[in-house]
């Protein structure tokens, strides 16, 4: 099924990227730009609640999902960088995670599962980076780069063990980590 309300619901949330990319960098109106960051991590978490709950679970919105959920880390490590947020060597990291797997993903021309503790990293990086945005608060600071610690940990964790599985072509590799 294609037109589901979870997948309404995500086509909503790609469309907050080039938003949240205009309000940051074009616009200025960096509050309206986080407030866009937490409507797009909110519709994530009940995209897959409503799907479950109503049936609607389908093999677009499983692509789809995590899909959107990397355009939001691009867009956000993007922004981040042009404005001193981020440095340039972080955003480098994640970004060449992304694409050695898009690469390698790409070759085989085979998906992968989502695991659990790849979400765990994405969730860990969605929140900690709109964390960091709010950087001129020490709270803020101390809890978004504990969040952005773990989170780019998972996610170079989850990486190495998605290319593994996508290169050895053995599903279970990464459900066992």
């Amino acid at each position: 099924m294609i037109f589901t309300i979870p997948n309404l619901i995500s086509a909503l949330r790609a469309l907050g990227v080039p938003i949240f990319l205009w309000l940051y960098l074009i616009v200025d109106a960096k509050w309206w730009a986080l407030l866009i960051l937490m409507l797009g991590g909110a519709s994530d978490y009940f995209d897959g609640k409503l799907a479950r709950a109503l049936n609607q679970s389908s093999a677009l919105g499983a692509k789809l999902d995590p899909a959107i959920d990397r355009f939001y880390l691009l867009a956000i490590l993007i922004a981040f960088e042009a404005k001193g947020v981020l440095p340039i060597w972080l955003v480098s990291l994640l970004v060449a995670r992304d694409l050695i797997l898009g690469v390698i993903i790409l070759a085989k021309r085979r998906m992968l599962d989502v695991t659990y503790l790849g979400k765990a990293a994405t969730f860990n990086l969605l929140y900690a980076l709109p964390t960091l945005f709010l950087n001129q608060y020490a709270i803020t600071r101390i809890f978004g780069w504990a969040f952005a610690i773990w989170g780019i940990g998972l996610y170079l964790l989850t990486g190495f063990g998605y290319a593994r599985e996508a290169l050895t072509q053995d599903s279970s590799i990464i459900k066992r980590m």
